[in-house]
């Protein structure tokens, strides 16, 4: 008997490994479009999808290295400054953003009315809140930092 329970938990084990991951759920999808809003609202000099993706009441921290070698400053800034930084960022490309360039986004917990997420984009690593108003979910806190030296 003691090998027909061992022998049933292997072949769970085996069943369970070969199920497809679950797909995401619409809230799950609802916070990652409003952070790859956010990280293409930037690229794409497209600061209208800041305004769709982030909350005006936004709190937004980070800290921000020249070089590899420079010391790390403190940088706040508020949804107009973030909207005014997406409409000039790339402005022409000076950014050399590509198909390639890092978007990797995290979506870390999603409850009914707040969610977390990680983004690694080309300046950094962003971490975000996230509320849910009038069924949008909107980037409401972001601490962020430039790529650590390597």
């Amino acid at each position: 008997m003691k090998a027909v329970a061992v022998l049933a938990v292997l072949l769970l084990a085996v069943v369970a490994a070969r199920m497809p991951a679950a797909t995401p759920s619409a809230e799950e999808e609802g916070v990652r479009q409003a952070v790859l809003d956010y990280v293409e609202g930037i690229y794409e000099v497209a600061p209208e999808r800041i305004e769709r993706s982030v909350h005006p009441d936004l709190h937004k921290f980070g800290f921000y290295r020249q070089s590899p070698d420079a010391d790390y400053q403190r940088t706040p800034m508020n949804y107009e400054q973030l909207h005014g930084l997406a409409a000039r960022w790339n402005e022409g490309n000076r950014q050399n953003i590509t198909a390639d360039s890092p978007k990797e986004i995290v979506v870390f917990d999603v409850l009914d009315k707040t969610a977390s997420a990680k983004l690694v984009a080309q300046w950094g690593v962003d971490y975000f809140h996230l509320a849910k108003y009038d069924g949008q979910w909107q980037i409401v806190n972001v601490l962020w930092q430039s790529h650590p030296p390597m």
